[in-house]
């Protein structure tokens, strides 16, 4: 599955990786091997984290990781979502970044 989305240069790579207890996203340019925006749920009050679920949590880190996106005048991305299901957490981060503006 990585060598298809590696093929495509031409767009940086968005990838997540989801543990039991958080979740990490990030955009990254596998031409030059350098991390272009990354956001994890460490980037969040304290206060904020024990209100919202792990769902609501992965939108918010979406928003943020595609804002921080086109600060950097990142607007197209493709999507890895390393062979987790696309439901749950990793669809409501996917959702969140296409909010903000990115373009799957």
């Amino acid at each position: 599955m990585r060598r298809k989305i590696l093929a495509r240069k031409i767009r940086p790579r968005l990838s997540i990786f989801r543990s039991n207890r958080f979740i990490y996203a990030q955009i990254i340019d596998d031409g030059l091997g350098k991390t272009i925006a990354a956001v994890h749920e460490k980037e969040l009050k304290k206060e904020i984290l024990e209100k919202m679920t792990k769902t609501q949590t992965a939108k918010n880190l979406g928003l943020m990781l595609g804002k921080k996106a086109i600060e950097k005048k990142v607007k197209e991305v493709v999507f890895d979502r390393r062979g987790y299901k696309f439901h749950g957490r990793v669809l409501s981060l996917a959702e969140g970044a296409k909010e903000a503006g990115l373009i799957f």
